[in-house]
């Protein structure tokens, strides 16, 4: 009976049955064939690795530079005023123009005083005429009131006169001194040798001893002020508390002065003194800092930036402020390992020294660091670091600004 069963299964029934799993096998092998004749020819290479430059993160004993806005001013700032009243008749100098001590700068009619000088002459003389007399009477009755020819009274009355005459002479000589010097300061002459200002007066005014005529400021030196806080003045006395120890630091910090234009003075200058108080509106207090200026270059009343060193930070590390991205309030630099992949790496920073910036936490001296190329790399992917162009390397500022 099984027998007769089987026999009736239809034959296109066992060839389909049959043909299932050679086509199963066939498959792959039919894939593998189109695969081998060209299925990978559109598959894209690995992309080379991105070019970047990098620094060397240095570390070095680095002198921490501060920058002050600075006032110029003269280092004598002399007011030009006369000593008499009078006419000006005349201006002698050229506004703006250097001047010497004891040049004339301006003249005032000197007709009065010449006349005051003549009278008090003529007065003297008088004086003195009479002083001559009574020393001849003096002289004369002497020895008559010795011989008794004369009484003690007549005597003592000569003596009198001519002790008034001494008196009228010496009067007589101060009146003319006086009036000597009033004529003298018909000529109004500089006080300094420095720069003259423009002229307040003109010619035919009316001046007294008020009067400002001009201005005359020494200029060679030059002052520069600038004004610190109080707690940059107080740290900077805490680390050298005697007098003797504050000027001897002040002779080892010079002072740079950034000129309007961003250019760096030629001159290094010197802390000449501070204020005596601190401002109480401020609390901030004057420096005074000296700067020679022979080419009278430097005028008072010019702004600029005084730069300091009031401190070394002893082993700092470096890294140019190209090399550190600032992301929300923190910083992280991309770092280049020893199998050039990219380490993203958060690092605490200190200080600005010119283009440098200070790294106190994150990085170890001799890494290498991005400066330029860090917004194309991210953590871990393979660069093919080049060491960054001279003309980009930063510098500090105390090096050449």
């Amino acid at each position: 009976m099984k027998r007769a069963r089987l026999s009736r299964i239809p034959p296109e029934s066992t060839a389909a049955g049959s043909a299932r799993p050679r086509i199963a096998r066939t498959l792959p092998l039919l894939l593998l064939v189109w695969c081998a004749g060209g299925c990978g020819q559109n598959a894209a290479p690995a992309p080379p690795p991105q070019t970047v430059f990098v620094e060397t993160v240095v570390q070095r004993d680095t002198p921490i530079y501060s920058e002050w806005v600075a006032t110029l001013d003269g280092f004598v700032n002399a007011q030009i005023q006369p000593h008499v009243t009078g006419y000006v008749i005349k201006q002698t100098y050229v506004e703006g123009s250097p001047v010497r001590e004891g040049d004339v700068l301006f003249e005032i009619d000197p007709r009065p005083f010449q006349a005051v000088l003549d009278q008090s002459k003529a007065l003297l003389a008088q004086a003195e005429a009479r002083l001559a007399k009574a020393t001849l009477d003096v002289n004369r009755d002497t020895p008559l009131a010795a011989e008794h020819a004369i009484s003690q009274a007549e005597l003592d009355t000569v003596v009198s006169a001519k002790q008034v005459a001494e008196a009228q002479v010496l009067g007589g000589r101060a009146n003319v001194e006086e009036a000597a010097l009033n004529l003298g300061y018909t000529k109004v002459t500089s006080l300094v040798t420095g720069i003259a200002g423009i002229a307040r007066v003109q010619v035919g005014n009316l001046v007294s001893p008020t009067a400002v005529l001009t201005t005359v400021s020494q200029v060679d030196p030059i002052k520069a002020y600038i004004t610190v806080s109080e707690q940059e003045y107080t740290d900077f006395h805490r680390r050298f508390p005697t007098e003797a120890s504050v000027a001897a630091q002040r002779k080892r910090m010079p002072l740079q002065l950034i000129l309007a234009d961003g250019t760096t003075y030629d001159r290094i200058g010197t802390i000449s003194f501070a204020d005596r108080e601190v401002n109480p509106a401020t609390g901030a207090i004057r420096i005074a800092g000296l700067f020679a200026n022979p080419g009278n270059l430097l005028r008072p009343g010019e702004y600029g930036r005084v730069r300091l060193s009031a401190k070394t930070q002893p082993g700092a590390l470096l890294v140019p402020q190209k090399a550190v991205t600032q992301l929300q309030g923190s910083y992280q630099v991309a770092v280049v390992g020893a199998d050039d992949k990219i380490s993203i790496r958060p690092v605490t920073v200190g200080d600005r020294v010119g283009r440098l910036w200070i790294v106190t936490g994150g990085l170890k001296a001799g890494e290498r660091v991005v400066v330029e190329g860090q917004m194309k790399v991210k953590e871990g992917s393979p660069v093919k670091p080049v060491p960054a162009p001279a003309a980009t390397s930063a510098t500090p500022a105390g090096a050449g600004g």
